[in-house]
This record gives structure tokens, C-alpha cells and sequence, in this order.
């Protein structure tokens, strides 16, 4: 799959409010994702096509040194093919080149393959929290990767 990695632009908001629906059960309308992305604490990556057709996307909120990581979302009929790892490694390379300390995330307790996903990138379960998420409630594991 063929694609390039770039800043997330308001020009993509349409696009992100959809795969938000695809991905998650609570998804961020499209104001809420231009929210983010007035946040001058936040930096939003994107994986588009050649077409323009977004792929995916990985957010992040900095605060002093931390970096907590907002959402994580590929269209379904393009996971599998190294997207999300490709956006989670620039991010983390952007964290390191803001003097980020750390990494954080929270993935649903079922959500396997993306825990196996963090896990693969170097990311370790930190803690838990409980009835985190709703539409099913569940609880959220913490992920931290140290860098």
C-alpha cells in the first residue's frame, strides 16, 4: 500500500469523522476533531493515498514532557498493511524530537490486536482503568512507552 504521512489538515476533517464512525462506538464528531487540531498542545499525523483519500490517522495531546496520545484510527479495509504502525513510530519520533519523556495510551481491554500492536512497538500495560469506555462499558488498559 502506498501512501505518505503528513500533518492532518482541516481538508481531511470530513474524512476523519468518517473512519471515527467506522473505528469507535463514542466517535469525535468533526468539531471536536478541529477542536484538536486548534490545540496548540496537539499534533494530529495523517497516512493519505495518492488519491487523497485518508487512511488513518494518530493524535497527540503534549503536556510539558508527556505525550498522551489521543486516538489511534485506520479505515478497517486498510489495517493489517503497517498504517498505524507507520503513524505511531512518527509520532513517537516527533515526541522525541519535542523532548517527550513518555508515550501514553489507553486501548479497550478486548481490543487484542491493537494491544498486540503497542506491544509491538515497545509499549508496556502501566495500569488500568475501570468502566473507562461505554457502548459496551470496559475497561481501558494503560499502555507507556518511555522514550
Amino acid at each position: 500500500m502506498d501512501y505518505q504521512l503528513i500533518p492532518l489538515a482541516h481538508e481531511h476533517l470530513g474524512q476523519a469523522a468518517e473512519i471515527e464512525r467506522l473505528c469507535f462506538s463514542d466517535p469525535w464528531s468533526e468539531k471536536m476533531l478541529a477542536e484538536h487540531l486548534a490545540n496548540p498542545c496537539s499534533l494530529t499525523l495523517a497516512a493519505v493515498d495518492g488519491a487523497g483519500r485518508l487512511l488513518g490517522y494518530v493524535g497527540l495531546l503534549a503536556v510539558v514532557d508527556e505525550g498522551y496520545i489521543t486516538k489511534v484510527a485506520v479505515r478497517p479495509d486498510c489495517r493489517r498493511q503497517g498504517v498505524a504502525s507507520s503513524l505511531l513510530q512518527a509520532l513517537e519520533a516527533r515526541g522525541r524530537a519535542r523532548n517527550l519523556t513518555f508515550l501514553t495510551l489507553e486501548a479497550r481491554q478486548s481490543n487484542a490486536p491493537a494491544r498486540a500492536l503497542y506491544e509491538k512497538l515497545g509499549y508496556v500495560q502501566a495500569g488500568l482503568r475501570r468502566n473507562y469506555y461505554e457502548n459496551p462499558r470496559e475497561d481501558a488498559v494503560i499502555m507507556t512507552k518511555t522514550l
